[in-house]
């Protein structure tokens, strides 16, 4: 079977474009992908004017924003390796901050591996799964100054 040449390629540069188009709150807040593979990503985001609280440090809200891609371009990027359409849908999310967060923040999720095994549990039982993924964001110092848990439901579809 040939293969399929009409798959996404999931590079940084592609999703940055996606956010102009699909996610301009992220876009012009300065959230951009810094790099993925299978495994993990990271996306970056610079304290600026356009971005930050009264208080003159990242507002929370864009903290959100970084960290849920960097767990969702790795529940899309393994959904389309799956070659299956599968729904996603976050069901659940937290947040603890526990730094002022000022400068340029790191966000980095390593649960690639989780995401792709909660997909094939789903494509083998045709029940939906739900997978549990951390993103924490990491000041220049490499302190980390917020750290985010979402709870991914994937189902592949009939």
């Amino acid at each position: 079977m040939p293969a399929n040449t009409d798959k996404m390629k999931f590079t940084p540069r592609k999703i940055n474009a996606f956010l102009f188009l699909k996610l301009p709150s992220a876009f012009l807040t300065g959230v951009r992908v810094e790099s993925i593979s299978d495994e993990k990503s990271t996306v970056k985001v610079t304290h600026r004017w356009i971005n930050q609280n009264p208080f003159k440090s990242l507002f929370w809200a864009v903290q959100g924003i970084a960290s849920e891609l960097t767990t969702g371009i790795l529940v899309m990027k393994a959904i389309d390796a799956s070659g299956k359409k599968v729904s996603m849908l976050v069901t659940n999310m937290s947040g603890t901050f526990t730094k002022k967060a000022t400068g340029k923040i790191r966000f980095e999720c390593n649960d690639g591996l989780a995401i792709q095994k909660a997909i094939q549990k789903s494509i083998e039982t045709g029940e939906g799964q739900t997978v549990l993924v951390t993103s924490e964001g990491i000041n220049e110092d490499g302190i980390s100054v917020s750290k985010f848990e979402y709870e991914w439901s994937l189902k592949v579809k009939n």
